[in-house]
C-alpha cells in the first residue's frame, strides 16, 4: 500500500518539555511576525504527558520566558518549594544530615517548584493546541525522512498492523504515514532512537566526550495527613549504593506534594560496575531507611515508573543541527546534573531552535538548510552558560567519587561559581564499566515486603503499561546468540537485573538448554537496555503508537 503523506511547515517528535516549548514558541513566532506555520507535533504515547517521567522540582525560568502568565493560564506549578534537607546515609539504619552551607548552591532550591512533569506537559499541550498546533498521540515517529540528497524532510510513522512474525495482519494493516516538513525538530527525550541513528548517520558527536546516563526509578505515595508536608524537598547520597569505593554511585530523593502525595525515588548511575547490581531492588530496600520510612509508613503506593536520562552535560552534547532539522531538549543531552535538573533546559533548547526555524520561515526559506543561527543563539544564551559552569559536576563525581567528588564541586560551585581554569572529562562509556562476574561482588537483596518494598511485576501493572501481543518485538538483538554465549558466562547476563521491569529473563527450555526470552510487552520504555548492555547488542526502538506505560502525574 502506497503511504500517505501531510506536509507540514515544521515537525516536532515527541510531546515532552522541549518539542511542545518549542511548538508553543512557533507559533508565538509566527503571531508576531503576521506570518503563518504549520506545526505539527506527534507523540508516541495514548496521550501527551503519557509517558513523561521526571523527579521534578522545577525551575521556571524557561516558562517565565515562553508564558509570563503563567500563573493566570492555570499552569500546574502549585507547590513551591519551602525547606531543603540533605542527608549522607552512612548505612540502612544511620545518616547525617548535611547543613546547607555545605551544599552546592546548584543544589539549592528557593524559587522552584514540586511539580509533575506530565501534568505540565499536558498543559503545554493544551497552549499549543489552543495556538493552532497539530497534536498527534499515539503515533510513534519510526524512522526520520531523507530526500535524495540526504537532507531531513520529515519523519515516518510506524505501520499499524505487523503481526510477531513481521507479516501484515489480514484486514488491519495500515503502513504509517509520512509526515513532511521543511524542519524537522527530534525532541525524543533520553536516547531517542531516531537521534542515536541521526548522531551516527551524520557524524554529529564527534569531538565530544562520550554520553552518560542514570536511570531514574521513581513513585508516587499518598501519605498520612500528619506526616506531609508540602513544599519539603529531601536529597540523600550514600546507601544503598556505594560512596566509599565508587563502584555504584547516584542518589535518592522524596518530595512532599499537594493533596497528601509524595513521590520518591533512586537515581543510579549506569557507569555502576558490579554486575550483579539491580537499580530497582536497590530502590526498594531504599525505601526502608529511616529518613524515608518515616514518612512512608503506612501509606500507599500508586504509580510507579522509570527512565534513563543523560547527564554527560556540555561536555557531551554533539553538533545540534544538520540540514533539515535538529535536536532539542534530553534528545540532545540538555540536562543540568549539578542542578539535577533538565526541564527548564530542555523547554529553552526548544525554544532557541524554534526561533531559528522561524526566522528562516518568516524569510520564505524551503527549508532543508543548516540551522547555524540555532547554535549561535544557544552558545549566546544563559541555557549555554550554566551548562558550561556546570561541566565539570558530573566527571568530578566519576573521577573523584562522592565524598571528594562532593568537596570539589562544592568549592567549583560556591567559590569560583563553576569558572574553574580547566574541565573534567570522562571519556569512558557506561557499558564498559561494567566488571566481569568473576570481579564482582554478588549482592543479595532482601524479599519485598509488600508495604515499603515491593517486586517487579507489580510495579510495572500500576505503571500502566501495555503494548499489543500481536507486533513485532521493539527490543532488537544484533546477535541472537550473545545473551546466552558471551554476556551469561561473562556478567552472568546483567539484562535481567539493570532492567526495571522485568522485560529480560534467562530461561530453561527442557531442562536444559538455556534461552534468553524478551518479555517486551512489559517495556516501560525506560531504553536503559540500550545503554547499558554490555556487547551493546541490544537497540530499543519505538513499538505501534500508543504502547508502553501511561503514566498520571508522574
Amino acid at each position: 500500500m502506497e503511504r500517505e503523506y501531510a506536509e507540514f511547515d515544521v515537525v516536532i517528535v515527541g510531546a515532552g518539555p522541549a518539542g511542545l516549548s518549542a511548538a508553543c514558541r512557533l507559533k508565538q513566532k509566527a503571531a508576531e511576525a503576521n506570518q503563518k506555520i504549520d506545526v505539527c507535533v506527534v507523540e508516541k504515547g495514548s496521550e501527551v504527558g503519557a509517558h513523561i517521567l521526571s523527579g521534578t522540582v522545577f525551575e521556571p525560568s524557561a516558562l517565565n520566558e515562553l508564558f509570563p502568565d503563567w500563573k493566570k493560564l492555570g499552569a500546574p506549578l502549585k507547590t513551591p518549594v519551602m525547606r531543603d534537607d540533605f542527608y549522607v546515609l552512612r548505612s540502612s539504619k544511620t545518616s547525617t544530615k548535611v547543613p546547607n552551607f555545605f551544599m552546592p548552591k546548584t543544589m539549592q532550591n528557593k524559587g522552584n517548584y514540586i511539580i509533575s512533569l506530565g501534568n505540565l506537559c499536558r498543559w503545554l499541550g493544551q497552549q499549543a493546541e489552543n495556538l493552532g498546533v497539530e497534536i498527534y498521540p499515539g503515533f510513534a515517529a519510526q524512522t526520520a525522512l531523507f530526500d535524495k540528497n540526504g537532507i531531513v524532510r520529515g519523519i515516518i510513522t510506524g505501520d499499524f498492523g505487523i503481526d510477531c512474525e513481521g507479516r501484515s495482519q489480514k484486514g488491519m494493516y495500515t503502513p504509517g504515514i509520512e509526515l513532511r516538513g521543511k524542519y524537522t525538530l527530534f525532541a525524543e527525550g533520553c536516547r531517542g532512537h531516531i537521534g542515536k541513528h541521526l548522531i551516527q548517520r551524520f557524524n554529529l558527536d564527534i569531538g565530544t566526550d562520550v554520553q552518560h546516563y542514570g536511570i531514574g526509578l521513581k513513585e508516587i505515595w499518598e501519605i498520612d495527613q500528619a506526616k506531609h508536608k508540602p513544599g519539603l524537598v529531601i536529597h540523600t547520597t550514600g546507601w544503598p549504593l556505594d560512596i566509599i569505593s565508587n563502584e555504584n554511585t547516584g542518589g535518592a530523593f522524596l518530595y512532599h506534594l499537594e493533596n497528601n502525595q509524595v513521590v520518591v525515588g533512586l537515581i543510579v548511575d549506569l557507569s555502576y560496575s558490579n554486575t550483579f547490581l539491580s537499580p530497582f531492588d536497590e530502590f526498594q530496600r531504599l525505601k526502608h531507611h529511616p529518613v524515608l520510612a518515616q514518612y512512608l509508613e503506612g501509606g500507599k503506593r500508586i504509580s510507579y515508573g522509570a527512565r534513563a536520562l543523560a547527564k554527560g552535560g556540555i561536555n557531551s552534547l554533539p553538533k545540534m543541527v544538520f540540514n533539515g532539522g535538529a535536536i532539542i531538549g534530553c534528545d540532545l543531552g540538555t540536562m543540568n546534573v549539578a542542578k539535577i535538573k533538565g526541564s527548564h533546559t530542555a523547554m529553552k533548547s526548544g525554544m532557541l531552535a524554534a526561533d531559528a526555524i522561524a526566522e528562516r520561515l518568516c524569510a520564505a526559506s524551503r527549508g532543508g538548510d543548516e540551522l547555524t543561527s540555532y547554535t549561535d543563539s544557544f552558545e549566546a544564551s544563559w541555557l549555554y552558560k550554566e551548562l558550561f559552569t556546570g561541566r565539570n559536576f558530573g566527571p568530578a563525581i566519576h573521577k573523584f567519587g562522592p565524598i571528594i567528588g562532593a568537596g570539589f564541586n562544592w568549592f567549583d560551585q560556591n567559590i569560583l561559581s563553576g569558572k574553574m581554569p580547566f574541565t573534567l572529562h570522562d571519556t569512558k562509556p557506561d557499558y564498559a564499566c561494567l566488571k566481569l562476574m568473576q570481579n564482582s561482588k554478588k549482592i543479595y537483596y532482601p524479599k519485598p515486603d509488600g508495604k515499603l518494598s515491593f517486586d517487579k511485576l507489580s510495579s510495572v501493572f500500576i505503571s500502566g503499561t501495555n503494548h499489543k501481543k500481536e507486533q513485532p518485538c521493539h527490543l532488537k538483538l544484533t546477535d541472537q546468540s550473545i545473551p546466552i554465549s558471551t554476556n551469561l558466562p561473562l556478567y552472568d547476563e546483567p539484562a535481567q537485573r539493570y532492567c526495571p521491569a522485568n522485560v529480560y529473563e534467562v530461561t530453561t527450555k527442557d531442562g536444559s538448554d538455556q534461552h534468553f526470552q524478551i518479555n517486551a510487552q512489559n517495556c516501560v520504555h525506560c531504553k536503559t537496555c540500550d545503554i547499558k548492555d554490555p556487547s551493546q547488542n541490544i537497540t530499543w526502538i519505538t513499538p505501534e503508537g500508543a504502547g508502553g506505560p501511561t503514566y498520571q502525574n508522574m
